[in-house]
């Protein structure tokens, strides 16, 4: 019996030591996840324009600065419907620089409205999704 629980306890002991090896691997990546956070930093994600007269275009300006060490491109700007043009600098953006990315939404129909952009940059690793928000009146 004292051979069983002596043999248990090395089991015990052998397994545990193979999970520490987890834990530090995971701590590693989250460490290296931190300094490979975005170049990019937006001024606001979302804008709200308030009331807008019906009839007339609206031009929202998204700005943003690139705190990274290497220049940023913006790739593709997307509008999530056929009223919201896009406009963005097509410049490389360098370090310590900043730009913007412009939408202007097409007032055509009265009421609340809530539309997306979507930005793609060499900077990031997934797409940024802005959003600009209002009342046509």
């Amino acid at each position: 019996m004292k051979i069983l629980k002596i043999t248990m306890l090395a089991l015990a002991l052998g397994l545990m030591s193979f999970s520490a090896i987890t834990p530090i691997k995971v701590i590693a990546s989250k460490v290296e996840s931190k300094f490979d956070a975005s170049a990019i930093v937006w001024k606001a994600e979302t804008i709200d324009v308030g009331q807008i007269p019906q009839g007339t275009p609206k031009a929202i300006v998204f700005e943003f600065k690139n705190t990274g060490k290497t220049a940023v491109v913006i790739t593709n700007v997307q509008g999530s419907c056929g009223c919201t043009a896009t406009d963005y600098t097509k410049e490389p953006i360098l370090p310590g620089k900043s730009a913007k990315v412009t939408a202007t939404y097409n007032a055509a129909n009265k009421g609340a409205f809530t539309k997306t952009v979507t930005v793609t940059t060499s900077g990031e690793t997934t797409p940024k999704i802005l959003t600009l928000k209002g009342t046509v009146v």
